[in-house]
């Protein structure tokens, strides 16, 4: 699974700036695309714990390196700067649950 994460980081770090953009830009936008990922994963085999894990590492690169673009991305990113590690992996489920049930 470390092939996963590293495609996961390279992934962020590799997506064009214009992308995050319209990515970020509206919660909804970013509710579905997170459900897009989460559906690929699932197609993938990986269990929802490990997506679960994914999204961890995702909302960790964007609590430390994205402005939140809207107030839902704002709550979400202090949510997750106050939380500890258990905190931060539960709302990571209750995302990915979310964007589950969006789509």
């Amino acid at each position: 699974m470390e092939n996963v994460d590293k495609k996961v980081e390279e992934k962020l770090s590799n997506t064009d700036s214009k992308k995050k953009e319209q990515i970020l830009a509206e919660f909804s936008t970013f509710i579905d695309y997170l459900g897009d990922k989460v559906a690929m994963g699932e197609k993938m085999g990986l269990s929802e714990e490990r997506i679960a894990q994914l999204a961890s590492k995702v909302a960790d690169y964007l609590a430390k390196k994205e402005d939140p673009k809207n107030s839902e991305e704002y709550l979400l990113q202090r949510l997750w700067q106050v939380g500890d590690k258990e905190e931060q992996h539960m709302l990571a489920h209750m995302l990915v649950k979310l964007a589950k049930e969006q789509n």
